[in-house]
């Protein structure tokens, strides 16, 4: 089930109306959400259920143990049978294929020709995000930073509840069971927020993403050799602003319509293209993810504790891995390895010339826990700074929107040829591309200022309003429902 479709609105509009209807009863809500949540991931296909309940089985069973395990050595093999089943189960749906194409590959090469295994393997959605929430809670648990959950309804609902389901937010166990406990409200701030929210993820993945990707990325990344460089340029610059329209789009939903329920999600995307370097674009772009590696992959690898070294070493994996992550394909082992070394680079030559400690945090950073140290200097400094971080990204960018990688290497190579004119540049294709860009640059808590305006509306002009949003999206949008790109991570 898609966000912008019929289906999803008369599904949402049913559990909106039952969700508050049962707010007085804790246990029967939490019990219809859940159900809900399972119908909502069982429209694809109802056998990636059974999927979901075992990653969330695994991360329930294992926090009980780990708690009731007292000594240390038992702890840690606990949360390494749980994290590595996790794991396990995750590298099979997403890597099967993969392994069997590079095996046959290899073994052709040698001279060896075998008949390999074959069996489809059909990849679920949202995989990747469940089964990360369910490591993050027992690696919790055995840090002792959260009780684990006695009640299964309380755990089941936190792996698998609708609006985060299938591709994000990474929701921490420490945010939301504590909701959970609480009876839920709906204020008119949380009214008139969500619902903007919805309109603005609707707005950039129906109209901005969707229009990008038909009328300009999909058939220049599907042939590049038979376009001429500033051609290239202008898709490749589509497509920075396409995935960002599109997976800031979904998470904008995701927090809407959690909201519209009466539950806080933290923010996911802040104007990631306004960053001055790559450290702090990371600190920008899909926030909980980048949390997530931080905590569960680049401290346990030791983070910056074993020198510059194993500074720059555990960097450069984390990206690596978060590369291998997003696929199985040379061309995200290329994207991660750019960004893992990119990292290092930016840190060497921070360390080398910085002569001052940072200054006081970017006030605009306040609602998130881990603000970003903004890159030293202001004015044409900073957008030199902000120039060659988007440009950085937009090229590696390349590499992450390439089938494969003859793909993304004669796209660089008709890029690098300088030839052919602009006339693919049209008024249309240009405010396309550069008008998202250009609101990077607004304030940073334009949606709140938004939602703090509208709640004293009254309750009918405010749906008046949102209906008359939706129908203008609709209108402007391109026909047909794109799958949201993050759907197949």
């Amino acid at each position: 089930m898609l966000f912008p479709t019929l289906d999803f609105a008369v599904f949402f509009l049913v559990v909106f109306a039952l969700a508050w209807a049962m707010r007085g009863t804790a246990t029967p809500r939490k019990l219809f959400l859940l159900v809900a949540s399972y119908f909502f991931y069982g429209y694809w296909d109802w056998r990636f259920c059974f999927l979901l309940f075992g990653a969330s089985l695994i991360a329930y069973v294992a926090g009980l143990a780990i708690a009731a395990c007292e000594a240390e050595r038992g702890r840690r093999a606990l949360v390494a049978a749980a994290v590595g089943l996790l794991l396990v189960v995750l590298g099979f749906f997403k890597y099967y294929d993969f392994f069997l194409q590079s095996l046959g590959d290899l073994l052709r090469q040698a001279g060896i020709e075998r008949d390999l295994p074959l069996m489809v393997v059909i990849l679920p959605v949202g995989i990747s995000f469940f089964t990360f929430q369910a490591i993050s809670y027992v690696v919790d648990v055995y840090r002792r930073e959260i009780a684990p959950q006695r009640s299964p309804l309380d755990l089941l609902l936190y792996v698998s509840f609708f609006p985060q389901l299938v591709a994000g937010p990474i929701v921490r166990a420490a945010d939301f069971m504590p909701q959970l406990a609480e009876r839920p409200r709906l204020t008119r701030f949380m009214l008139s927020y969500g619902l903007v929210l919805v309109i603005v993820g609707l707005l950039k993945k129906m109209v901005i993403a969707n229009w990008l990707a038909t009328h300009l990325v999909d058939e220049v990344f599907l042939v590049p050799e038979n376009y001429d460089a500033p051609t290239l340029l202008l898709a490749a610059y589509g497509y920075a602003v396409q995935i960002y329209c599109d997976f800031s789009g979904y998470s904008d939903i995701a927090i809407g319509t959690a909201a519209l329920l009466g539950y806080h999600f933290r923010e996911n995307f802040r104007q990631p293209y306004r960053a001055a370097s790559l450290q702090e674009f990371w600190r920008r772009w899909h926030i909980s993810l980048s949390q997530w590696l931080r905590d569960y992959l680049y401290k346990p690898l030791g983070g910056s504790r074993g020198g510059r070294f194993a500074t720059y070493r555990n960097l450069f994996l984390t990206m690596f891995l978060g590369g291998l992550w997003h696929g199985a394909a040379y061309t995200f082992v290329i994207w991660g390895t750019m960004h893992g070394a990119m990292l290092g680079i930016e840190r060497a030559v921070r360390e080398r010339f910085s002569t001052r400690p940072d200054g006081p945090r970017d006030a605009a950073f306040k609602r998130i826990a881990w603000a970003p140290r903004p890159w030293h200097g202001h004015g044409l400094v900073r957008l030199a700074a902000i120039l060659a971080t988007f440009h950085f990204v937009t090229l590696a960018w390349i590499f992450f929107r390439s089938e494969n990688l003859q793909t993304a290497l004669a796209y660089l190579t008709g890029l690098a040829s300088f030839a052919g004119t602009f006339e693919a540049w049209t008024p249309f294709h240009v405010v396309l591309v550069f008008l998202p860009l250009a609101f990077h640059f607004t304030p940073y808590d334009l949606d709140l200022r938004i939602g703090r305006a509208l709640r004293r509306w009254p309750t009918l002009a405010l749906a008046l309003a949102f209906a008359a949003a939706l129908v203008a999206i609709q209108l402007i949008a391109p026909p047909g429902t794109a799958p949201f790109i993050y759907f197949q991570f």
